[in-house]
């Protein structure tokens, strides 16, 4: 489409619509009027092209807390913030992305994708990305892109995954006519953050983001995880995802990070395996003497976490399933007490003084008990950072109102399930 007919398209019902879907109704007006503003600064920047409409969203973490690293099981959304871009083929042999979240513009010449030495920033990412579609036997070209996201940074909903699998969805879709699966968009994004990054990531926030919806990952098979999606209408249930931003840890938080899969392996270990998922919660029990000794305590702790937490990831799914509300959110509070007592990573020990993750929990926990209806637990990697609350919309704004009053002013964020992950909008009309 040129400019023109994507305005058109934009103010159409078929688009209201699909928009409602994936904003929820009360945003269908604000995010119209963000594409509109997109495809002018695309049309200011490379002119009136054929463009495409795409979108990508973040993610959030519902159940199996640092369980994907040993092969275990999650439950996770694509959420209604989103990376959306405006793309068009250049037919030369470069991509020029222009992002206006992070103020950046820059141009990558498809022969040249090598890292660069310090292998870290959005030109790494992106030659990542395209030089993981080639290692795949997918084709790149060159294309211009537009792009801007709402994903919330340091927040623990994946603001840089939604970018990789907005990238993937915009090359799926002019050079390889749309017949990538998402598990390949996942793996692509994992071998940027691996390889170009430097950075051990999983599979579990690109998994979310490009399927979207709620969905559950087994990654009993690493290199292709089971994955499974929820047909579950959260707003059928009225209930709102709050994303509670505590504050960020001053101390370096990597040491804390890795020691979790590290102890659950250690575990593993002990029984002549390389991870959790291959070695059984009831081995553990009745050898605990020599595996205390072997991985130490808090590595028993961390992988009885990882035992149980893969239940309750069943139990839930099975909850939703069943249409039984009420004990999903009560395996979502059980999750997150597993968390905070048996995985431990709700505070640094490095600094036993700060712990924003642990105040905001028992705030949320005092309010529910006083409301008696909702749920929380970590978010994410934890040890500073954010929490998730599960609330009744009735009660949305009291919460809202009551965990900024003691935490600060806008750093609670309310966010849906949306059911699409990384597409091209216009083909889904």
């Amino acid at each position: 489409m040129k400019i023109e007919e994507t305005l058109t398209f934009l103010e159409s019902p078929q688009l209201k619509t699909l928009f409602k879907k994936m904003y929820g109704g009360a945003f269908v007006e604000e995010n119209i009027l963000r594409y509109q503003d997109l495809v002018e600064k695309f049309k200011n920047e490379f002119g009136d092209k054929d463009i495409l409409l795409f979108s990508s969203p973040g993610r959030t973490e519902i159940s199996g807390n640092h369980t994907d690293h040993n092969q275990g099981k999650v439950l996770a959304g694509s959420i209604n913030l989103d990376c959306v871009g405006v793309a068009a083929k250049n037919k030369s042999g470069s991509i020029n992305i222009v992002s206006e979240t992070f103020h950046q513009s820059f141009t990558i010449d498809l022969n040249r994708l090598e890292p660069s030495e310090r292998m870290a920033g959005t030109v790494d990412l992106v030659k990542g990305l395209l030089k993981g579609f080639q290692e795949s036997g997918f084709q790149v070209g060159g294309f211009d892109a537009y792009i801007t996201s709402n994903v919330i940074s340091a927040a623990g909903v994946s603001s840089s995954a939604s970018f990789e699998m907005l990238l993937c969805s915009i090359l799926n879709t002019f050079f390889n006519d749309g017949r990538m699966n998402t598990v390949a968009y996942a793996h692509i994004g994992k071998y940027s953050e691996n390889h170009y990054w430097n950075k051990a990531s999983g599979l579990l926030d690109q998994m979310a983001c490009a399927v979207g919806g709620l969905i559950t990952i087994d990654f009993a098979d690493p290199q292709s995880p089971a994955v499974e999606k929820i047909e579950f209408d959260f707003g059928s249930k009225n209930h709102s995802l709050i994303i509670v931003n505590t504050g960020k840890g001053h101390a370096d938080l990597s040491a804390d990070y890795s020691s979790v899969p590290m102890e659950m392996k250690k575990v593993a270990e002990c029984f002549g395996k390389e991870v959790c998922a291959q070695i059984t919660e009831e081995q553990i029990i009745e050898n605990l003497a020599h595996v205390r000794e072997y991985a130490g305590d808090r590595s028993v702790m961390r992988a009885l976490h990882f035992f149980e937490e893969n239940k309750r990831v069943d139990a839930e799914v099975a909850a939703l399933k069943e249409n039984r509300f009420e004990d999903f959110l009560t395996q979502i509070t059980a999750s997150g007490n597993s968390s905070w007592k048996w995985l431990q990573n709700c505070y640094t020990n490095v600094n036993v003084q700060e712990q924003g993750i642990s105040i905001a929990l028992a705030l949320t926990e005092l309010f529910i008990e006083k409301k008696k209806r909702g749920a929380c637990r970590i978010h994410g990697g934890g040890f500073a950072g954010v929490i998730m609350a599960m609330l009744p919309n009735d009660l949305v704004d009291e919460y809202v109102e009551y965990i900024e009053k003691a935490l600060g002013e806008g750093n609670a964020y309310r966010m849906s399930i949306r059911p699409y992950g990384a597409i091209c909008v216009n083909q889904e009309i």
